[in-house]
């Protein structure tokens, strides 16, 4: 009989079993592993210069001004007066997920954001879901928020000297233009700041969002002067869905409060001041937001609300009589517009570069000049990309793509908090989620809930982009994984 612990006949222990299809859809990263390698890429390191000012600044960049200048004017005539209550359905619908971001920003403080902390909770598989949807998040993003800087650069342009750039020039086709110039224009200069420098472009991001948080201010003070009452007198004209509805557009409004999550390996002190950025920075948000709308509401009779993306410029001109405030409103939310392209696609280039040093996807994204310390190669493919986007693809569209995206990577964030909890206990946690699981449970259930919202439309082209992502990933990333080598680290 043969001995159960003899070698094989050939003298060599025999070779591990290899893991099965299901393990290695599974395996994860060590968490300690995704802090050792922070801030590596391929020829030099990201460099750690940014503080709390300047984390909060670039969640702040990120997120205010696009519901507000841009998507407004898309969601009164869904909910009626009722849209200001379809900002706070959307805001804590983002709080009970800024939660989550904030225990797992200040526990991995690393580039990728959701994308990683799925990659350290729930296994590859997932976490290649994730950040093929932050890919719809921060890259679609950037071009449909280019598309309404263009909008109001006309209304500067009008108010100022008087024309108007074509909208030939000035519209992508199917809004009755042939190529959206200025959108395309307004993320190359982003790309111009970005290839500077964390540094540098955190700063022109800080100018820019105290700009466009004075904007937002004078627009209530003078706005509040033509508040009529009566435009609030049927409250929820299309009741409780069109509440639903508009909501789930406004989403859109709240992308980008997780910025700061990306910038994890450029932060002095990533796992102190990355939960106290992100948390600060939405409830700023959510405020400005809330008294924005209602103002605007009562300002102007729901029903005479358009798409355009220029609202607030116009309801000023009406209010005041005068072309003064509308084109000095316009100035501000260029500015303001062009800081959250800025900050976006800061975003989606440091999410690009966490992939890429995981072996997702390319190399090329994940190479950073020893210069600037910045990802300069991956800059400008993102950059292209998107402008090339923008130029080319209408704005509403956009807007609810980026929303199913995002909500779907919020719903996986609240997963990976309540499975690190169970599975690294004793790991320590700089900010924990108040009543865990509940918190995360609502979290994922309001994401759910506002993804049903969005349309038919909308959930084909989510589909799609998952098939391409998926297709993408078993041709390419899973084979060229980093954890795929035998000598890969396993996580507990």
């Amino acid at each position: 009989m043969l001995d159960q612990g003899a070698p094989p006949h050939n003298g060599r222990p025999a070779a591990p079993p290899s893991p099965g299809p299901l393990a290695r859809l599974m395996r994860r990263k060590p968490v300690e592993h995704l802090v050792a390698e922070g801030g590596q890429g391929e020829g030099g390191s990201l460099r750690r210069s940014l503080g709390l000012w300047q984390l909060t600044m670039i969640s702040i960049g990120a997120t205010l001004g696009t519901g507000i200048f841009v998507v407004l004017g898309e969601a009164v005539p869904k909910a009626g007066p009722a849209v200001t209550l379809s900002f706070v359905i959307a805001g804590l619908t983002a709080l009970f997920s800024a939660l989550s971001y904030a225990e797992l920003a200040g526990t991995i403080p690393v580039s990728g954001s959701s994308y990683s902390y799925a990659y350290a909770t729930m296994g590859e598989l997932v976490a290649w879901v994730c950040g093929w949807c932050l890919m719809l998040e921060y890259g679609v993003s950037v071009a449909a928020v280019a598309v309404g800087w263009g909008e109001y650069l006309n209304e500067l342009l009008d108010g100022t000297i008087g024309v108007t750039i074509p909208d030939a020039l000035s519209a992508p086709p199917g809004d009755g233009g042939v190529f959206n110039l200025p959108a395309l224009i307004v993320v190359l200069l982003a790309m111009a700041f970005l290839m500077g420098g964390a540094r540098e472009s955190a700063r022109a991001n800080t100018i820019m969002v105290v700009v466009k948080i004075g904007a937002l201010v004078l627009f209530c003070a003078i706005g509040v002067q033509g508040f009529r009452s009566g435009n609030y007198e049927n409250f929820m004209p299309l009741g409780m869905a069109g509440v639903s509805a508009a909501g789930a557009t406004l989403f859109f409004s709240y992308i980008g409060f997780d910025a700061a999550s990306t910038a994890g390996e450029e932060a002095k002190n990533a796992q102190r001041d990355l939960p106290r950025a992100i948390l600060l920075s939405l409830v700023i948000i959510t405020a400005l937001y809330v008294l924005v709308a209602a103002v605007a509401v009562g300002a102007k009779p729901w029903r005479q609300f358009t798409d355009s993306e220029a609202t607030l410029a116009q309801i000023m001109r009406e209010v005041t009589g005068q072309g003064f405030w509308g084109t000095l409103l316009a100035f501000c939310a260029v500015i303001a517009i062009a800081s959250v392209v800025l900050t976006v696609l800061y975003g989606q280039t440091r999410i690009l570069f966490a992939m890429a040093r995981d072996g997702l996807v390319p190399k090329v994204f994940g190479k950073v000049s020893p210069k600037t310390g910045t990802p300069r190669a991956n800059t400008l493919i993102v950059s292209l990309f998107c402008g090339v986007l923008a130029a080319a693809i209408p704005l509403g569209q956009l807007a609810d793509a980026t929303s199913i995206g995002t909500l779907f990577a919020f719903a996986l964030v609240n997963v990976a908090v309540v499975v690190l909890r169970r599975t690294r206990p004793e790991m320590p946690r700089t900010f924990r989620v108040p009543l865990s699981p509940l918190v995360p449970a609502l979290g994922f259930a309001f994401c759910l809930w506002m993804m049903g919202s969005l349309s038919t439309i909308t959930w084909v082209v989510f589909g799609v982009w998952m098939a391409a992502g998926l297709v993408f990933y078993f041709l390419y990333g899973h084979r060229r994984s980093r954890l795929a080598a035998p000598a890969a680290p396993e996580a507990k």
